[in-house]
């Protein structure tokens, strides 16, 4: 293993489905529709590229053709940095897929989404080094509910509720090994977590289900339940700036995007 990452940007229709946002925009994948003059995956490469100099950068889409003339994916091209992975029927195979596709110089690898435009290569590297220096083989980027509102007052309208946070990710994730993808069986199926009764089951037990529902769970105890449930361990990695929290995931979020982008890159 290198202390340089692999970068892995998952670029696919969920589901092989047309997002409704890409249909609105007139294009084929999410990762198309434009945001204040740039496609959503060019703001991520934009973060991506200058992260780890010389790193890897994998992207993960069904249909390659559709982001070539993307002035970061030339740029990639052109640097021999570029692997393109077939995008699985799911977040999980999609991620599984492209490790085996770049071998054992996978590892470290840091995932990231293409729509997570507000990500910027500082908060890539510190919590690449974070994660390197610490003991998880996973690590998850997460925000409190405080600081997201304080980015902005819609930033995020439903969270994880702990006894002692209200939490949301920021989709950015690091993996240490191969054997840190068993934390993300609980995504096996993709969709959204936190609405889903049985992905939080298969995350934490039944019994902790409970314990998650009624609100008793501290952060760090489930974060230990998660780790004894998939035999890695799994942190969190907490970020103070929630604009980090806020992806293009439906036309309110996009809005948001799009107003702290102005003020935070333009």
């Amino acid at each position: 293993m290198t202390t340089q990452p692999t970068l892995l940007i998952l670029a696919g229709k969920r589901d092989g489905k047309l997002d409704p946002m890409a249909a609105d925009a007139g294009v084929t994948h999410k990762c198309r529709v434009p945001i204040c003059g740039k496609a959503l995956l060019q703001w991520v490469l934009e973060a991506a590229i200058p992260a780890f100099p010389g790193a890897k950068v994998l992207i993960s889409i069904h249909d390659p053709a559709v982001i070539a003339d993307l002035p970061g994916v030339v740029e990639l091209q052109a640097s021999g940095r570029l692997m393109i992975c077939q995008a699985q029927t799911g977040i999980v195979e999609s991620v599984e897929y492209a490790a085996a596709q770049a071998g054992d110089a996978a590892w470290p690898l840091v995932i990231t989404t293409a729509d997570n435009v507000l990500v910027t290569p500082e908060l890539m590297r510190d919590f690449h080094v974070h994660a390197m220096a610490g003991e998880g083989d996973a690590v998850i980027v997460l925000s409190t509910r405080e600081a997201i509102l304080a980015a902005h007052p819609e930033g995020q309208r439903r969270f994880y509720e702990f006894s002692d946070a209200a939490i949301s990710n920021c989709n950015l994730f690091w993996l240490r090994n191969a054997n840190a993808l068993k934390a993300a069986e609980a995504f096996r199926q993709g969709g959204q977590f936190i609405k889903t009764k049985g992905r939080i089951a298969k995350a934490f037990g039944i019994h902790n289900l409970v314990r998650f529902r009624m609100g008793w769970f501290k952060l760090d105890s489930a974060f230990r339940a998660m780790s004894r449930r998939f035999g890695v361990r799994v942190l969190p990695y907490m970020e103070q700036d929630g604009a980090y929290a806020v992806d293009v995931d439906n036309p309110r979020t996009y809005a948001i995007a799009e107003i702290l982008l102005k003020k935070r890159k333009l």
